[in-house]
């Protein structure tokens, strides 16, 4: 066997070398999309779609838009992306939520969740209040009935003319209104009939 210089081989060495370090960063070849020219969100992933010749096609499409990008874009600019576990939207920088984004997305689920429990245990307790309440034995219910009763004051009568503190506007009226009612035949009785001869 022959040995070639010391370095010619380093040489044949460094560039096998420097040709699979090419290769392994090179990107490798996307696989065939039916789209041409990678759209930058999911609105312009759906123009793409809607001009598919069938409407299989275009629903087809229009599903692998959706697994591509979470986020659609805002009137103002911007994107948002609805959370339908907290039927609730989140405002993201691009069509897909980052890292921190996913994340504080995550947080405001998981106190969502916490919220939601809190309700339904308040929610469980007011019903079982409810549900006392009405068990309650009508003897119960009854007693504190009476015991209002016994505290409110009952009517009493009225005093007779003679039992009247003087001045009183309440025992001065029954004379007042006799006065009225005689002034008052006074002035409306109507003149006797002349006698007829």
């Amino acid at each position: 066997m022959r040995l070639l210089p010391l370095g010619t081989a380093s040489g044949a060495l460094l560039s096998v070398a420097a040709i699979g370090g090419l290769l392994v960063l090179a990107p490798s070849t996307a696989h065939a999309q039916w789209w041409r020219g990678a759209p930058a969100d999911f609105e312009e992933c759906a123009e793409l779609a809607a001009k598919a010749p069938t409407k299989e096609e275009t629903t087809a499409k229009l599903s692998e838009c959706n697994a591509k990008f979470a986020g659609r874009r805002k009137v103002g600019g911007g994107y948002t992306y609805f959370d339908f576990m907290q039927n609730r939207n989140f405002d993201i920088a691009g069509p897909n939520p980052t890292p921190e984004e996913q994340k504080h997305i995550d947080e405001q689920y998981t106190l969502y969740l916490e919220k939601q429990r809190r309700n339904s245990i308040a929610a469980a307790f007011a019903a079982k209040q409810q549900q006392v309440q009405q068990v309650q034995p009508v003897s119960l219910r009854s007693e504190s009935v009476r015991s209002e009763s016994e505290r409110v004051p009952l009517p009493t009568r009225r005093p007779k003319a003679a039992n009247c503190a003087k001045n009183s506007f309440s025992c001065e009226w029954p004379r007042l209104s006799e006065g009225l009612n005689g002034l008052k035949k006074l002035f409306t009785s109507t003149p006797s009939k002349a006698k007829r001869s």
